[in-house]
């Protein structure tokens, strides 16, 4: 289900949130203690209620850019609403406009909610490693740039 077409209920819409977090919470408890040790080095934690998720900012290990582990966000730079290149304009087949990666990331967060413990898995079996190849990634940089088709398996015409 897309997040913009959840029920209107308060209630419904709670319901479902609740679930979704309590599905991505073994991953998010992973991510959780990364950000918390990484406070030592100079890491700072941020709630962003917008992205669902639990950031911790200036995380001190990794080539750079953000990972998420369910509804945490290990960011090395000092603000996640930061502009990036999609995979595939990194790749060089195709050139487009930046995207935000607070909004990439937030795509990563909707796939934990709904897909838990089980994204990790589908993530390495849907093309490999972190590149343009991958479908999680292709869908979260669609998503970044339209701000629909998150989920891995959508449509082309979500495109």
């Amino acid at each position: 289900m897309a997040w913009d077409r959840m029920p209107r209920q308060p209630l419904m819409r709670g319901l479902l949130l609740t679930l979704g977090l309590l599905w991505a919470l073994p991953i998010s408890l992973s991510g959780l203690v990364a950000g918390l040790i990484a406070m030592a080095f100079g890491a700072r934690p941020a709630l962003r209620t917008g992205d669902l998720a639990l950031v911790f900012q200036c995380f001190p290990w990794g080539p750079g850019g953000a990972i998420t582990l369910g509804n945490v966000i290990l960011h090395t730079g000092p603000d996640l609403a930061c502009p990036c290149r999609t995979y595939a304009c990194r790749a060089g087949l195709v050139d487009e406009p930046t995207i935000v990666l607070a909004d990439h990331e937030r795509a990563h967060v909707y796939q934990y909610m709904v897909l838990g413990l089980l994204l990790l898995p589908l993530y390495l079996l849907s093309g490999g490693a972190v590149s343009e190849r991958n479908r999680f990634e292709q869908a979260a940089d669609r998503y970044a740039r339209t701000g629909r088709g998150w989920w891995p398996w959508a449509r082309d015409d979500m495109k």
